[in-house]
């Protein structure tokens, strides 16, 4: 699982821009969403890499969290 930290992430549009375009990257993921916290969790089997180019190709910046 990875934790992505989205800062610019500020509404329900954006979380939804944003699961769309991961869900493009891998159909088959878990992706959990908090707005408020603005943290992205994705269960997937694409690296890391290819989730923070998907949420960077959606407009946002995703950093990995630790």
């Amino acid at each position: 699982m990875y934790n992505f930290t989205v800062s610019d992430m500020t509404c329900g549009h954006c979380a939804s821009t944003i699961e769309k375009a991961v869900k493009n990257t891998d159909p088959a993921c878990e992706i959990k969403i908090d707005v408020a916290a603005r943290t992205v969790q994705v269960e997937t089997a694409c690296s890391a890499q290819d989730i923070a180019d998907a949420i960077k190709l959606a407009g946002y910046t995703g950093t990995l969290a630790a």
